[in-house]
């Protein structure tokens, strides 16, 4: 069960689109010709995983959480590792797009990374999904800290080489190597989002967040 856990945060076929598979499916159907959207499937999946966590949770359970048959989801999702990773994948995938539409009103590509960057950390550590996993399954996320990178990580990345390469044309970051510049800053961002709650011990959140947006912008300025 806890491999199967550990696959929510793998990586994907096609990490360039990583919500595709969460929304291919859409519309599977009850047996009685009954519609099945996958958001209900995966709505329940969330409510399973709150509740109990990453390795307790069960198809089984999601099925009768969704008030559908188990070969309804079967049909769907394969195994449980399938669904927790459509799941992890909607999650955080909607919290960076939020992240980064925190940054729209910047006026150069360098403010609108800081202004992401530190609005996902804000957001993720308030990600009430994201809080279960690190509280009960935090062992899951270790892999992808100290092994390898997931999906979400992926996206993220592309998320921040955008950015980069939006600010070398507005002349607002300096120029250096892409793919080494994101996953640094992937790196940053991601020991902020892991590592905040245990941080602020005698020390306010917000002040680590102003401190992390001024390490940010003056490693990036030209």
């Amino acid at each position: 069960m806890a491999e199967e856990a550990q696959r929510a945060f793998a990586p994907s076929a096609s990490e360039d689109s990583p919500a595709s598979s969460a929304g291919a499916a859409n519309g599977r159907a009850r047996p009685g010709g009954v519609r099945v959207s996958d958001d209900l499937l995966l709505d329940a999946a969330r409510t399973c995983v709150l509740a109990a966590g990453l390795r307790r949770t069960t198809l089984a359970e999601i099925a009768r959480t969704a008030g559908v048959s188990r070969m309804t989801l079967y049909r769907r999702f394969p195994d449980v590792g399938s669904i927790l990773s459509a799941l992890m994948t909607r999650e955080f995938g909607a919290v960076l797009r939020e992240a980064d539409a925190a940054g729209e009103s910047a006026r150069t590509a360098r403010e609108r990374l800081t202004r992401s960057a530190v609005a996902a950390v804000r957001l993720l550590n308030a990600n009430p999904l994201l809080r279960a996993v690190v509280d009960k399954d935090a062992e899951v996320l270790a892999p992808y800290v100290v092994v390898r990178l997931g999906r979400t990580q992926r996206f993220g990345e592309q998320v921040i080489s955008a950015l980069l390469r939006a600010g070398r044309e507005d002349g607002s970051i300096r120029a250096g190597d892409l793919a080494a510049q994101a996953r640094a800053l992937l790196l940053v961002i991601q020991s902020f989002v892991l590592s905040l709650r245990a941080a602020t011990s005698g020390i306010e959140a917000e002040s680590l967040l102003d401190e992390l947006a001024q390490q940010l912008d003056g490693a990036l300025r030209p």
